[in-house]
């Protein structure tokens, strides 16, 4: 793979090691955090430069990468005299793997266009394992060209990078993602509780039924600590309930029917006011054993 000048804004659970997985195959890579003592600490790991604004990492890049919290972020490390794109040069291209609408990512694709940038909408799936071993999953919406940019350096940290379509795809498809994930999880909390009421022996129950249909991930990888009833890891209640809200507003767009989406926000909105927002979203399970 060529090098490539690149920089990554937003060194979070995902972000640090994404960018570390870029740096270790020889890009050279320049970042941008919020809480700056986060970046620095990146950049004694790595090595890479330390930009002092979006736009001062930006500067010169031929990749942006950028990976934030919700789309009012988005805005913020993109947009204004410190935002990337005032640092970008045209034919550069802005890859935003943040979690965010269809809307802001449409947006933000019409603003790069105007600048003459590149843009692409690339959400992730496989949470901060994933993003730790490089195995990353990523759903992408733009031009078939500006893909083309990007993708081979995308892989050094994804084992799986899919064009969906243009600009937007890539979040619709992530919402696609989220709606089956907690489908999933709001059943695999309803079957555990049963098991435990029922007087059966729940580990043994889910080393049985995981060999035949009712398999998942979720099962394979969650299915233990809920059983313990710890939730201290994983993706956050807060984290899920924000995609979910996003999911709704969508699917009030488009007149798509989503019950179960609907049901498990409400369930994920107690949560976070109960104060279990930092809990991994598994902890769903706890609701189900309340009087």
């Amino acid at each position: 793979m060529t090098a490539t000048k690149a920089a990554f804004i937003g060194l979070g659970t995902m972000g640090y090691p994404m960018a570390g997985h870029l740096a270790t195959a020889g890009h050279e890579i320049t970042v941008f955090n919020r809480t700056r003592t986060r970046a620095e600490a990146w950049v004694r790991e790595h090595g890479g430069r330390l930009g002092g604004t979006p736009a001062e990492a930006a500067a010169g890049a031929h990749l942006v990468f950028t990976c934030v919290g919700n789309d009012d972020d988005l805005r913020v490390v993109v947009y204004g005299t410190d935002g990337a794109f005032a640092g970008m040069e045209e034919g550069a291209v802005l890859v935003d793997h943040t979690t965010a609408s269809g809307l802001v990512a449409r947006e933000v694709g019409r603003a790069a266009a105007k600048r003459g940038l590149g843009f692409l909408d690339a959400p992730m799936s496989g949470g901060e394992e994933g993003a730790k071993k490089g195995i990353l999953t990523i759903m992408v919406g733009g031009a078939p060209e500006t893909f083309a940019k990007a993708e081979p350096v995308i892989g050094a940290y994804a084992r799986a990078v899919t064009l969906m379509g243009p600009v937007g795809s890539g979040q619709l498809t992530k919402m696609v993602n989220q709606i089956c994930c907690v489908g999933i999880i709001q059943g695999l909390a309803e079957g555990l509780n049963f098991a435990l009421r029922a007087g059966l022996d729940a580990n043994k129950v889910v080393d049985v039924i995981s060999k035949g249909a009712a398999q998942s991930w979720q099962m394979d990888n969650r299915a233990r600590t809920m059983i313990e009833d710890r939730f201290d890891f994983g993706f956050a209640v807060d984290w899920m309930l924000k995609d979910m809200r996003i999911v709704l507003a969508e699917a009030g767009e488009n007149g798509a029917q989503v019950p179960v989406a609907t049901l498990v926000e409400g369930y994920l909105a107690r949560l976070q006011e109960q104060g279990a927002g930092r809990l991994d979203h598994t902890a769903l399970i706890r609701l189900l054993g309340e009087a």
